[in-house]
């Protein structure tokens, strides 16, 4: 199996390097896979005339058991059963035609979702005309992991 591996890859860069020998096209991986709970319903939006998208918030938890007795940043001795939880939101647009609709249909608001994709940096200027940096995760799939929530409510 590694050696198949090996000889693809292998056939991969030579292919690439006896096209041009001015130009060296390499691999490489932009690749996230994020596991969340939707943080608002998405929204469709089309700007200038280009191919509209769906953006959705996503959030991440990273939990955490503090050791025996140590000292917060707070200067507070924490007990050796402590958990901290840091949630990190991610923005994520969703571009491909057929998947852009079914998540502006289906996604909602606390789905459990698993997105995959890859980061996009972008600038941006705001209504206060400050430029803006804003990291986004482009969906190539999503995998619907709860049921609907607002058909239970």
């Amino acid at each position: 199996m590694l050696r198949s591996a090996s000889a693809k890859i292998f056939r991969q860069v030579v292919r690439a390097q006896s096209t041009d020998a001015s130009l060296i096209l390499e691999r490489s991986i932009n690749r996230v896979q994020l596991l969340g709970r939707v943080g608002q319903d998405p929204v469709m939006r089309q700007v200038e005339g280009r191919n509209p998208v769906t953006i959705f918030s996503l959030a991440t938890n990273e939990m955490w058991r503090s050791g025996d007795g140590e000292t917060s940043a707070t200067g507070m001795t924490s007990s050796p059963g402590d958990v901290s939880q840091k949630t990190t939101w991610h923005r994520v647009s969703v571009f491909k035609p057929g998947l852009r609709d079914v998540a502006y249909q289906y996604v909602k608001k606390g789905s459990r979702v698993l997105v995959e994709g890859k980061l996009d940096y972008g600038e941006y200027v705001d209504k206060n005309q400050v430029r803006r940096q804003a990291t986004t995760i482009i969906a190539d799939n999503i995998v619907f992991l709860s049921d609907n929530v607002r058909e239970r409510a």
